[in-house]
Formats: C-alpha cells, sequence, structure tokens
C-alpha cells in the first residue's frame, strides 16, 4: 500500500517553495520587474501545491484500486503550459527593444523548482534556485560588460540636396554606426526629405555622439533616434 505525503513533509514543502518564490521575487522586485515579490511567491507555492496535488491523487487512487495506471506527471504539465502564457503576458516589445523576457524564463523556472521541491526532490531545487539566483543577481555586471549590438531607427528631415544623403551617411560612419537599410519620405508642399535610417553599433555613447554631429549640421531640420 503506497502511503500519501505526511502532513509534516506538506508543510515543510509549501514553505521552503515560498520562502525560494520570495527570494528570487525580491530580487525581481528590486529591479522594478513586473513579476516581483509577491507573484514569484504565489507562483512557485503554486507550482509546489500542485505537485503535492498530483503525488497525493495518485497515491490515494492507486489505493482504492491498484490496477489503475495514472501518470502524476500530468497535471504538473498542465501547470508549466499556464506558467507559460503567463510569462508572455510580462513581454513587452518596442521597436528593436524586447523587455520581460528575463522576467519571463524566472517565472518559468521558479514555477519549475516549485515542482521539484513539491515532488521532494530537494538537492536538484535548491541547486536550480542557487545557480538561477546566481545568474540574476551576480552575472548582470558580466552582462553590462559584453557590447552587444544595438538597433537604432534614425529618422532625419533636411532641406532637399544632392550631397545631403552622402553628408548624413558620412556622420553616421564617422559616430561608429553601419547602416542596414534607408527609406525615404518627401512631401511635395515643401523643399524637404525626410530619411530612415535603420542602424547598428556596439558603442553605448555612438547614439549621443551621433546626436551631436547631427545637430551642428546646418541643412537638418529634425532628428530622432529610437530604440
Amino acid at each position: 500500500m503506497k502511503v500519501m505525503i505526511p502532513y509534516p513533509e506538506i508543510i515543510l514543502r509549501l514553505c521552503l517553495g515560498a520562502l525560494l518564490g520570495g527570494i528570487l521575487g525580491f530580487e525581481r522586485e528590486a529591479h522594478g520587474r513586473a513579476a516581483g515579490f509577491r507573484t514569484q511567491l504565489i507562483v512557485c507555492l503554486a507550482s509546489v501545491l500542485i505537485m503535492i496535488v498530483s503525488e497525493n491523487y495518485y497515491y490515494y487512487l492507486h489505493n482504492q484500486d491498484a490496477s489503475l495506471r495514472i501518470d502524476p506527471a500530468r497535471i504538473s504539465a498542465g501547470a508549466l503550459i499556464g506558467i507559460g502564457f503567463l510569462g508572455a503576458g510580462v513581454i513587452v516589445k518596442s521597436g528593436y527593444a524586447v523587455r520581460g523576457l528575463t522576467t519571463a524564463a524566472s517565472i518559468w523556472i521558479i514555477s519549475a523548482i516549485g515542482l521539484a521541491i513539491g515532488g521532494g526532490l530537494y538537492v536538484e531545487g535548491l541547486v536550480t534556485f542557487t545557480i538561477t539566483i546566481i545568474a540574476l543577481m551576480f552575472l548582470r555586471k558580466l552582462e553590462k560588460r559584453i557590447k552587444t549590438l544595438r538597433y537604432k531607427d534614425l529618422i532625419v528631415s533636411a532641406s532637399d540636396g544632392e550631397d545631403m544623403e552622402e553628408m548624413i551617411a558620412l556622420i553616421i560612419a564617422d559616430t561608429g554606426f553601419h547602416i542596414h537599410a534607408v527609406d525615404y519620405e518627401t512631401k511635395p508642399s515643401t523643399d524637404e526629405i525626410i530619411y530612415r535610417f535603420s542602424i547598428s553599433s556596439r558603442d553605448r555613447d555612438a547614439k549621443r555622439r551621433l546626436f551631436r554631429k547631427l545637430l551642428e549640421t546646418d541643412s537638418v531640420n529634425t532628428i530622432r533616434i529610437s530604440g
């Protein structure tokens, strides 16, 4: 006869899951993320409870009829799918920038940690939690040192001139940007052309230099850099 999980063990798993979820959520909350302290705690606690229910439900039905073939992982698998939709809700795309991916990943991993704790896999859950905390807290400094290729949209309106595009392109190249594409827009009623450049650079200060250089150009009327 299979024995159901005792109450002291259930309480231990729930409390440990709440603790780990709270710690991970505190890190997200401290950085102003949408899914912060309470969200991560509740997600981890829910995952622990789901796994406990899966195990106890399996033991209960197996004791009722040993011939029954039940997969206790089906409930937890459904929980992970649901967490995927919850994580998708915090992902926001603005131009070339995508925000919320790390927060979505933390929601997903904390749910997996909760399932591990709920299943009594303490070593696996704690090791995964430790690696996750290290990645979120300490690898952030390393990530900032990586020279990431950043994409920008540059919109420049300038007076019509034969050499205007070449002059703007030269300024873009001199400030450390690479041009990927350029589009044009003009209004018949005005002697003005709007250039839309798709550019990229690994230099974080290149955006500031480009803006100042274009401001010094007499023929340029308006400047907009986004991304």
